[in-house]
């Protein structure tokens, strides 16, 4: 497993900057951390890195955003809210899944037996000085991504 703290918003944002660059094609990432941790400023900075110039919002009520940035689906799926797993598949949850998309997915835990597995699940801890981001692939397509990864 792999790690590194991060002291800070701008920090955090680079981060998901640089598993963005990382990820040439699809891919499925699992954020895991407490309320206010920073999974969305992790997934701000991924769907940012990629292009997107507008703003990312945490899909808190409405479960998923989707973007369409550089020929690529980016969905940032925030699953705190829903009731019960089954609510995903009344929303379609495999369309999105495609291999060419790219699935952030927050409190994935909720989602369990309906989400495919991970191709990378990230985990956000509290630091006094910041926070601690460890992540692990699951996956060869995980793998090939960490491969890539070149952190700031």
């Amino acid at each position: 497993m792999n790690a590194v703290e991060v002291a800070d918003e701008g920090r955090m944002q680079a981060l998901g900057a640089a598993f963005q660059r990382a990820c040439a094609d699809g891919g499925r990432f699992y954020l895991e951390g407490e309320l206010g941790a920073g999974k969305t400023t992790f997934v701000r900075g991924f769907v940012q890195g990629a292009g997107h110039d507008g703003a990312v919002r945490s899909p808190t009520f409405t479960l998923v955003e989707s973007y369409r940035v550089g020929g690529r689906d980016l969905h940032h799926f925030d699953l705190f809210r829903l009731g019960d797993p089954e609510e995903l598949e009344f929303m379609g949850i495999r369309d999105y899944f495609s291999p060419a998309s790219v699935c952030l997915v927050e409190w994935p835990g909720r989602g369990a037996g309906v989400l495919p597995p991970p191709d990378i699940r990230l985990t956000i801890a509290y630091r006094p000085a910041g926070r601690r981001i460890q992540w692990e692939a699951d996956t060869a397509r995980g793998r090939g991504i960490l491969a890539a990864l070149s952190l700031p």
